[in-house]
């Protein structure tokens, strides 16, 4: 069965006392009939580390450089998809990150972006997945006092 490597990042930035997380809007593509909002993330490439690969898509995708990672988070999903009559399995790592960053220049595989606080950033991700990393992100800050 093939299988894919993707790492990708939760971001989110303060403002006013209050996180905000990214959220990217991808357009319907060659996997997907629907659009949907999710996180930065992407292909691992040959000889490339989770973390290059991670900061290499946020990059493309967002436009965002800075990035401070916060230590000790690290979440991985993984599931299956059909593509072409073939399950694949699907293997995705998550680093949290703060940026101060508020501008987002979208690649051309986005239809837009929002910043969203926590509540309405779980209720706008599109996958169970993604909003339960959403959930754990916050608990994980909010107890680290960030």
């Amino acid at each position: 069965m093939p299988t894919e490597r993707s790492a990708g990042a939760l971001i989110f930035r303060k403002e006013g006392g209050k996180r905000f997380y990214l959220l990217l809007h991808y357009q319907r593509g060659m996997r997907r009939q629907d659009p949907y909002w999710d996180f930065p993330k992407g292909h691992i490439e040959k000889g490339e580390t989770e973390g290059k690969a991670m900061r290499r898509e946020v990059f493309e995708e967002t436009g965002i450089k800075e990035l401070e990672l916060v230590p000790k988070f690290r979440e991985v999903i993984k599931y299956f998809f059909k593509w072409e009559g073939e399950t694949i399995f699907k293997m995705v790592v998550y680093y949290l990150g703060e940026t101060k960053e508020k501008e987002v220049k979208i690649s051309p595989e986005h239809i837009g972006y929002q910043w969203l606080p926590y509540k309405e950033a779980v209720e706008q991700s599109t996958f169970k997945n993604a909003k339960e990393i959403i959930k754990k992100a916050e608990e994980f800050l909010s107890g680290k006092g960030i």
